[in-house]
């Protein structure tokens, strides 16, 4: 029992997904429509994309690139950018979540070493809105990307188009937050232990090659099913271990949850009626209280309006602590680092994330649409 409990407390939106699914069951029982709710391509793309980062991460690949990086800083406000735009790039290539789970023990490490820990959780909280922000650029860069460019098959040049000035405006917002820290002299050593294991990571970048044309429709997905999961079983199990599953089952159930309630009509004709009003504030909206992943999978059977929903569930990933599931881990992360200050560490990015929702919700509906 405490095992489940434990699971639950870890996974909370994956308990919800399943929770909501097995309730809409009862509504619409199972049948041979279930197998049309999946998006079969979005989990291989999904799985496929965090098993290679996976792998590259068990090298220390981002670690140590990241920790080069940091060298060239040369001050606290150059460190802040430095870090910001790692994590910002990084959420780009290997997904939000996994950016996080990457760069935040190198923030950690940089301020603690430089003795700057005051200002931890400003650095946390900018380095989880670029993730947030950063990934919303490419299909594979927020898990909610690669679900809408893959049900709606939005062009890539057309995708790129749509997040584009959004992006921009992003990088912006967050450059200017990072000169609220004062440039203070910074002495960080160059010796790291982690040595790169170029074999190694020259056959991942292969994979992860791979698995970025598949994402792009260029090779087929279930080629990729075939050969990434293969080359990894036999040169590093641990990656296939530790593929975020909840993720996946989450995407599963919400697949369900969605595709029945879509199926009840009056349901149906609710969420298609408000959404035709607004759908870039009402996906915006439901992010802060479901998380802009859910949102996406729900809102997509109401819609056609996928310009909105693109923006809205990306930039809907602002604002409150749920309404991104790469927030969760973030906070969690610094309350291990820093118990008791987590009241504290609330509130300061309630109100950052709450100025970064506003601006950039209202440049998309005066400028973006």
């Amino acid at each position: 029992m405490s095992v489940l409990i434990r699971f639950a407390k870890k996974n909370v939106v994956f308990c919800v997904a399943a929770f909501a699914a097995l309730v809409t069951c009862f509504i619409v029982p199972p049948d041979a429509e279930y197998l049309s709710y999946f998006d079969w391509k979005t989990l291989a793309c999904l799985f496929l994309t965090l098993a290679v980062v996976c792998a590259l991460g068990n090298i220390k690949f981002f670690t140590i690139l990241a920790r080069k990086l940091v060298l060239v800083s040369g001050n606290l406000r150059g460190l802040f950018l430095l870090l910001v735009v790692i994590t910002f790039i990084g959420s780009m290539i290997i997904a939000n979540d996994m950016a996080l789970i990457t760069f935040l023990p190198l923030g950690y490490f940089a301020l603690s070493v430089t003795g700057h820990d005051k200002y931890m959780a400003y650095l946390f909280i900018l380095q989880n809105i670029s993730a947030n922000l950063g990934g919303m650029l490419t299909p594979f860069g927020n898990p909610q990307n690669l679900y809408l460019y893959s049900y709606f098959e939005i062009p890539t040049g057309e995708f790129t188009a749509i997040m584009l000035p959004p992006f921009l405006l992003a990088i912006g917002l967050l450059a200017a937050a990072c000169f609220f820290v004062k440039p203070e002299k910074l002495s960080i050593s160059g010796e790291f232990p982690e040595k790169l294991n170029v074999k190694r990571t020259v056959l991942y970048l292969l994979l992860f090659s791979l698995s970025i044309f598949i994402v792009f429709r260029l090779i087929p997905f279930w080629l990729g099913l075939a050969v990434i999961p293969a080359v990894l079983w036999f040169i590093d199990k641990d990656a296939l271990k530790e593929v975020d599953y909840a993720l996946l089952g989450t995407f599963f159930f919400f697949f369900i949850f969605s595709g029945n309630l879509a199926r009840i009509d009056v349901v149906n004709e609710f969420f298609s009626a408000l959404l035709a009003k607004d759908a870039l504030l009402v996906s915006v909206l439901s992010c802060q209280f479901i998380s802009n992943v859910p949102s996406a999978i729900l809102l997509s059977q109401f819609t056609n309006d996928y310009h909105s929903l693109l923006l809205g569930v990306n930039i809907g990933g602002t604002g409150t602590l749920i309404a991104s599931l790469a927030s969760l881990i973030t906070f969690s992360e610094y309350r291990i680092l820093y118990p008791g200050q987590g009241k504290k560490y609330f509130i300061l990015f309630t109100v950052i994330n709450i100025i970064f929702l506003v601006i950039m919700t209202a440049a998309a509906k005066m400028f973006f649409i």
